[in-house]
């Protein structure tokens, strides 16, 4: 039996831990320095790999950065789909208040994917459609599932009907993103969890929903 096949399968295992180590390391350092100020050669030793075999894997900086995008869209989808699907048959008070609480912890651990998305955010909207594009496409796809919420709770009588689902989500989504930017700045001084706590307590107030983070 050809052993060819089996090398192969060895070769494609090994880029593909290659990518995500790429991805990874990506996701971290344009988080803590932005995508303007993370070079390629910066990528490349943080990872201990030649600048030539980075642009292998990726051609541009404007490629991995957009894989990293697509990378850490997935793993959102990982972490919420699931637990979503199940809460389902929920109000759409208890459907907000859990997503609200999960998505702190989340971003509690993960700081670095909501700062990655901040910072883009900033960077981008002026400096580069094919980025700005790409963010707008996952953060809208967020946007959408809270507004969902909104509206359903607004159906069952649970939130005020006069209430725009689309511009609360948006308020929501932008107020994670500042958050996480505001405590970053603060982190020696200001906790995380009174912060996340203050949000929820003022979009709670608009929506008339009283909910609690864990």
């Amino acid at each position: 039996m050809s052993k060819e096949p089996a090398k192969r399968e060895i070769k494609q295992e090994r880029a593909a831990r290659t990518r995500i180590e790429i991805l990874e390391a990506a996701i971290t350092l344009f988080a803590r320095r932005g995508y303007l100020s993370t070079t390629m050669s910066d990528l490349a030793k943080a990872i201990r790999m030649t600048p030539g075999a980075l642009y292998w894997h990726f051609p541009t900086k404007e490629d991995l950065l957009l894989a990293a995008i697509d990378e850490l869209h997935q793993r959102y989808l990982m972490e919420f789909t699931p637990l979503l699907a199940e809460r389902r048959t929920l109000s759409g008070r208890e459907q907000l208040v859990f997503v609200v609480s999960r998505t702190s912890q989340f971003l509690r651990y993960h700081r670095e994917y909501g700062i990655f998305f901040g910072m883009l955010s900033a960077e981008s909207a002026e400096a580069n459609d094919r980025v700005t594009e790409a963010l707008r496409e996952k953060i809208s796809l967020y946007v959408s599932v809270l507004a969902g919420m909104i509206r359903y709770g607004q159906k069952r009588q649970e939130f005020r009907p006069e209430v725009d689902p689309v511009h609360m989500a948006h308020t929501m989504m932008g107020g994670y993103l500042g958050i996480l930017l505001h405590h970053n700045l603060y982190r020696d001084t200001v906790s995380y969890d009174p912060l996340m706590a203050s949000l929820d307590q003022i979009l709670s107030g608009d929506l008339h929903v009283r909910s609690s983070l864990g």
